[in-house]
């Protein structure tokens, strides 16, 4: 028992063997390239930003129903079991036995047995054993500290997923809503083209047009029928795709103006870059590499002897009813140590797999930062350059405008051909369609700055954390 308990008592002061998590230092810039906005507060659900109401039920319907949701979500159920089961170590394991047999002896072994002591016995027992391994080296605290790194990686990357799926419903949202407006702006020159047929009918039926306006009013007319089937058919398609990531197969979203979506500013000049601590996939795989530093530890711990206790107290009878009576009791104590002598280096080789796996773990870090910020400072790019580009844009549709009313009129009065007009046409709704999209693209990607945020931002001063 003095054994037992000097080993309980060496046992609280051991040690935990394998290095401690210390992060990293990876060289980055203090600040992206600047935006040039007003100071803007984004709050994490950033899509109510566009305030539109089809757009917040949707994102709200898909991080209810969509199935990648639900599996993150079993993921970290199973992280957080298996924490459970690390935690769990520490405590000593306990096990009741209870039996019951008859057997019988045989007369002819030796020593014989004796007379009057039946051939037939019966035997009962109960009992409680326990066995307690002590973390004397640590290896179960590295593999708590293992198992909770875990846990908040796959807690983090259920953030990963989240984030990830408002930002694909938005855009397919936005994608929706610029097939709208293209439908519309087909439409409209699906018009003007009809008229345009009509006039140059009405021209060659006085003599004052050949029969050469009349087909290529025509072809303009089929070609702007093709569009617009065309534009129909990418718009179901993404009604399908929306419909798949809220989980409503059959849904249908009535038409919507795309303009009346707002794009939310752009950051304010002098984001720090240690914004990118706040998104999620980052601190999952520096959760990661915790982990697989703790796995070190474990690995380590291996190599030296494992202390372990043993006990176990009960009642043993021949008589079923004796069970509980004076006498009837046992027990034991016991101490047990293994220590490895000879594996020809496979522990030692387990070790260098643990530091070859924290290694790529540091390399996947370091990789998921730089991704980061090169997707920061690209969204801050794309997002300045299509607000650039939409002026540009708006200044071409304002002269193709211009340019179509002013051929239609020389057409009607006669002091130009009908070649003037189709190519005015054609430059006008190719103007129109441009600026549609344009505006589609930067509403994309401001979702995708955003994304790249971790999910938005915070005001303060340059080069300070949100």
């Amino acid at each position: 028992m003095r054994r037992i308990a000097a080993l309980a008592i060496l046992a609280a002061g051991c040690t935990t063997v394998g290095p401690d998590y210390k992060r990293p230092s990876i060289e980055l810039p203090a600040q992206f390239p600047a935006g040039d906005a007003a100071d803007a507060r984004l709050a994490p659900s950033w899509w109510t930003l566009y305030r539109d109401a089809t757009l917040d039920e949707l994102v709200a319907a898909a991080r209810k129903n969509n199935a990648d949701v639900r599996l993150a979500a079993a993921r970290v159920r199973e992280a957080e079991a298996v924490l459970r089961e690390a935690n769990a170590a520490f405590f000593p394991e306990v096990n009741a036995t209870a039996s019951g047999s008859r057997a019988r002896v045989s007369q002819q072994t030796l020593p014989p047995s004796p007379r009057g002591v039946p051939l037939v016995r019966p035997n009962y027992l109960f009992s409680l054993s326990t066995s307690f391994e002590l973390d004397f080296w640590g290896r179960f605290a590295r593999a708590s500290e293992a198992a909770r790194a875990n846990l908040l990686a796959t807690r983090l990357g259920q953030d990963v997923v989240a984030l990830g799926l408002a930002g694909s419903t938005a855009q397919a949202y936005f994608a929706l809503r610029s097939f709208d407006a293209q439908i519309t702006v087909l439409n409209n020159s699906l018009k003007l083209r009809n008229d345009s047929l009509a006039i140059a009918q009405a021209r060659l039926d006085a003599g004052l047009a050949s029969e050469l306006d009349v087909y290529q009013a025509q072809g303009a007319v089929a070609d702007a029928l093709v569009q617009r089937r065309d534009a129909e058919r990418g718009r179901a398609l993404l009604e399908r795709q929306l419909g798949q990531l809220v989980g409503q197969l059959d849904l249908k979203i009535p038409a919507g103006d795309l303009f009346a979506l707002p794009v939310p500013p752009t950051p304010p000049a002098g984001l720090p870059s240690a914004l990118l601590e706040r998104r999620p996939d980052i601190r999952s795989a520096e959760e990661s590499l915790v982990a697989a530093n703790a796995q070190i530890g474990i690995a380590r711990a291996a190599m030296f002897p494992t202390i372990s206790l043993t006990a176990a107290a009960g009642t043993q009878s021949v008589e079923l009813n004796n069970l509980f009576q004076g006498g009837a009791g046992i027990w034991s104590f016991g101490a047990n140590i293994t220590a490895p002598i000879f594996d020809a280096g496979r522990r030692a080789a387990r070790v260098e797999q643990a530091d070859a796996r924290r290694g790529q773990s540091l390399a996947q870090y370091q990789r998921a930062i730089e991704t980061g910020f090169r997707e920061v400072a690209e969204g801050l790019v794309n997002v300045q350059g299509s607000a650039d580009t939409e002026a540009g844009l708006a200044e071409r549709l304002r002269a193709a405008r211009n340019a179509l009313e002013l051929s239609t009129l020389r057409y009607e009065s006669g002091y130009s051909p009908y070649l003037e007009v189709l190519d005015a046409q054609r430059t006008a709704n190719d103007a129109e369609l441009a600026y549609v999209r344009n505006r589609q693209a930067r509403l994309a990607f401001s979702v995708d700055l955003m994304k790249a945020l971790g999910g938005g931002w915070s005001p303060g001063k340059p080069g300070s954390e949100p």
